[in-house]
């Protein structure tokens, strides 16, 4: 009866962790498929495309500021 029960428990177990796995894989794969990749690819171009807008925008405030404090210390 003991043997029965831990080959039933040592089987469950097996099974269980052979699905997990299986669901696992199955996910990795979907997340590297060429569909998933390219939109991944091109949310990242879009995010790196607005960090240099955002950053050429700060540049540009930036000079305008430094051009107006440097005319008006010029112009006293």
């Amino acid at each position: 009866m003991r043997r029965i029960f831990w080959l039933a428990l040592g089987l469950g177990a097996g099974a269980a962790t052979a699905v997990v796995a299986s669901r696992w894989a199955r996910q990795q794969a979907r997340r590297v498929a060429p569909a998933n990749l390219a939109r991944q690819m091109g949310a990242g171009v879009h995010d790196l495309g607005s960090l240099f807008q955002q950053a050429a925008r700060d540049f540009r405030q930036g000079a305008a500021e430094k051009e107006a404090e440097v005319r008006s210390a010029l112009s006293t």
